[in-house]
């Protein structure tokens, strides 16, 4: 692959993620959600009472940005904190019932726009596809990924 073929490709990629983040933000909007708000709302339906760093770890986002949005749901409605039973200085996040009755048009807002991305892949591809972004999130994810020579074709 030469050099432009990859940022031809890197460039499409940053364009189908942007392109299905903003697909996503106009559903959830209607429901009176933000971007990024439905992550942690969806974190939490699968396991409730996280701290906001435990969030923010598995989020992979900054403990201040987790706050922040934290206390705009919190705001909303949707969430409550509340102070550890071990450590008053550690707070844990739970879904109110407003939040939970939410929980469902999440869902469907990711699944409708789940279904608008993957229009005309068969399984096949959608499982390939699957297992190239696995590949691709492995490779950024390391620390301090060592330098590649760009002009090498890198084959499989």
């Amino acid at each position: 692959m030469v050099k432009a073929d990859k940022s031809a490709t890197m460039s499409r990629l940053h364009s189908a993620a942007r392109l299905s983040r903003t697909a996503l933000a106009a559903r959830l909007l209607s429901q009176g959600f933000y971007a990024g708000q439905d992550q942690i709302m969806l974190a939490l339906d699968q396991q409730d009472g996280q701290t906001p760093g435990q969030l923010a770890t598995r989020l992979g986002v900054r403990p201040p940005t987790i706050t922040k949005t934290i206390n705009r749901l919190q705001v909303q409605g949707f969430l409550d904190k509340r102070a550890s039973d071990s450590d008053a200085r550690q707070a844990h996040i739970f879904l109110t019932e407003a939040g939970r009755e939410t929980i469902r048009g999440i869902q469907k807002s990711v699944r409708k726009t789940e279904k608008q991305a993957f229009r005309g892949l068969d399984k096949k591809d959608q499982k390939a596809l699957s297992k190239l972004l696995s590949r691709i999130e492995a490779n950024l994810n390391g620390a301090a990924a060592p330098e590649v020579d760009e002009d090498l074709e890198l084959e499989d």
